[in-house]
Formats: structure tokens, C-alpha cells, sequence
């Protein structure tokens, strides 16, 4: 069987922001043909968005009806997330060589991506907050700078403040004594190692 595999029925539920690329297996000479070109330029579309991915969100969406689906698209377009749903066969393909590789074991069942190339911290809260009101809705996994995050681990990264947040803080201290100014400074987080320490800090609290 190729790996590509075909479309289901929930692939079209959703759907990437820009619009689906999903097309139904045509009936004409050579459909089948078409729909596999399909399926690998999506592929290949995909993978160059992942390598360029700051973060990435995986979620169970199952049990989200359409009106649902639109709002939580709604709501991380404005947090300026990229939302999908893609077959983990065509995920886990466009993964391969890019920060989101670290995803591969975590592609089970009904697959919803969120995409996140700045601050994740804003996008992470968005879908903690849409989980704990929709049931239906389960985070799966993340990951942030090619590191893999647990869902306890979306859940903590989502209680830290955001880079507005921070930004604001840094602001306010600008004509505060010098050693709060480095303070402040100190506590925007600048790398990956930072981040994810405030993350094990957040869920041992």
C-alpha cells in the first residue's frame, strides 16, 4: 500500500486555514493518479511550513461538531496559529527532517496540528482553555524547538506568562532602578532550556 495514505471524511471537516487541498478519488482515467499528487504536494507544502515551526500542537478533536471546529479555528487564527487536520500518514511524512520529527510516536488516532512560528505560550493557553470547556477536545502532545512536550506539558507551558506579558513588565521597570531593569530582563526566557525549565518549575508547583 502506498504511504500516502487516502483521505477520510474527518480530513475534510477542518481542513487547513488557507482552505482544504483535499479532493475525493475521481471517477475519470488517471483520478487516482491526480489524487496521489495531491496528497504528496500537501505532503511537501506541509514539510516546509514544519521547518520553519517555532512550536506545534497535537489534539484529538473527535466529538467536535462543525460550529465548534469553526470557533476553535476562530480563536487560534487570532493567537496567529496555523490550525490542520491532516492523516498522520502525510503528518508523519512532511515531519520527517524538521523540528516536528520528535512528533512521530505521538501520531495515534484523529489528528488536529496546531502550527505556531512565535510566542507558543499565547497559542498553548487558547487550546487549554478550549479543552477544558469542550471535552470532546483532547490535547495529545506538543513540541517547542524540536523538543517533545507531553499534554502536562502544553497544560504548564499555557499558566506562564505570555511574551506580551513580559514585554509589558519590561516596560514598566524602564525608569526603575537598574537592578530591577536586569532583573526583568533575566526572566524573559531567550532559549529553549529556559522555557522548558519554567515548565518543570510551573508543574511541580
Amino acid at each position: 500500500m502506498d504511504e500516502v495514505a487516502e483521505w477520510s471524511a474527518s480530513d475534510l471537516l477542518i481542513g487547513w486555514d488557507g482552505g482544504s487541498h483535499a479532493t475525493r478519488k475521481s471517477t475519470r482515467k488517471g483520478g487516482e493518479a491526480l489524487n496521489k499528487q495531491s496528497k504528496q504536494d500537501l505532503v511537501a507544502e506541509l514539510a516546509e511550513r514544519l521547518k520553519v515551526t517555532k512550536a506545534a500542537f497535537l489534539a484529538d478533536y473527535r466529538g467536535l461538531n462543525v460550529e465548534k471546529a469553526t470557533e476553535l479555528r476562530r480563536k487560534l487564527r487570532a493567537a496567529g496559529v496555523e490550525y490542520r487536520v491532516v492523516k498522520n500518514t502525510l503528518l508523519r511524512l512532511a515531519a520527517k527532517g524538521t523540528p516536528a520529527a520528535c512528533l512521530d510516536a505521538e501520531l495515534k488516532g484523529p489528528t488536529a496540528v496546531a502550527l505556531v512560528t512565535g510566542d507558543p505560550v499565547a497559542p498553548a493557553k487558547a487550546l487549554v482553555e478550549f479543552a477544558k470547556a469542550n471535552q470532546a477536545f483532547e490535547l495529545k502532545a506538543g513540541m517547542l524547538d524540536g523538543k517533545l512536550l507531553k499534554a502536562a506539558d502544553v497544560k504548564a507551558l499555557a499558566e506562564l506568562p505570555s511574551r506580551e506579558v513580559l514585554l509589558a513588565k519590561l516596560l514598566g521597570t524602564l525608569n526603575a532602578p537598574t537592578g530591577n531593569f536586569v532583573g526583568v530582563l533575566a526572566a524573559i526566557p531567550r532559549s529553549l532550556v529556559q522555557v522548558l525549565s519554567a515548565v518543570k518549575d510551573q508543574k511541580a508547583a
